[in-house]
């Protein structure tokens, strides 16, 4: 009978303690800090995920850039595109760019796109020809400049080139009045 108040007592003590890690674990899982906590890890775990999936991780990254710029020319079609821009934002932006380029160039543009083009055209006029005005004022001071530049030039080349023949006269004269004087060479 001794065993079995032991074992009573022992089975108590463990009912106690089990009770206990389950009051621990409902307080833990209906505390707000913790719910919180599970929530923010949820969110951030889900964001995770999908920025994996669109970016890829840095592993796939390293060559998946050229890969699948060179292998999107090859395969063309909705789902291998999706399938080549997954993990790979450059391959994606080139996509989104290619698509955006061909829809350009199929659809006509609207009325309301043309009478915005309009718009901006009549209000960039004046700015045309302030812009041309100005170009034309520049290209005038840097033609005078330039004139100037070269009469400077033509006048410091003459003033070389006849310092050049006078040097030379000198060195002819030179060497004749050696020669005079040492006799003819034998």
């Amino acid at each position: 009978m001794g065993q079995d108040v032991e074992e009573l007592r022992y089975d108590i003590e463990r009912s106690r303690d089990d009770l206990g890690n389950t009051l621990d674990a409902i307080g833990d899982r209906i505390s707000p800090g913790a719910v919180m906590t599970r929530q923010r890890n949820r969110v951030v775990g889900g964001w995770q995920s999908v920025r994996d999936r669109v970016m890829g991780t840095f592993s796939d990254t390293r060559g998946s850039a050229s890969d699948a710029a060179s292998s999107v020319a090859d395969h063309v079609g909705p789902d291998a595109m999706r399938r080549q821009a997954q993990g790979s934002p450059l391959a994606a932006g080139l996509v989104a760019f290619g698509v955006g380029v061909v829809a350009a160039a199929v659809f006509p543009p609207t009325a309301a796109e043309e009478q915005l083009a309009t718009k901006v055209m009549d209000k960039a006029e004046p700015l045309k020809e302030r812009v041309m005005e100005a170009g034309r004022e520049v290209a005038g001071d840097l033609k005078e400049q330039a004139v100037e530049a070269g009469k400077d030039l033509k006048a410091s080349t003459g003033d070389a080139a006849g310092q050049v023949a006078d040097r030379a006269k000198d060195a002819a004269d030179d060497v004749r009045q050696q020669q005079s004087s040492t006799g003819p060479v034998v």
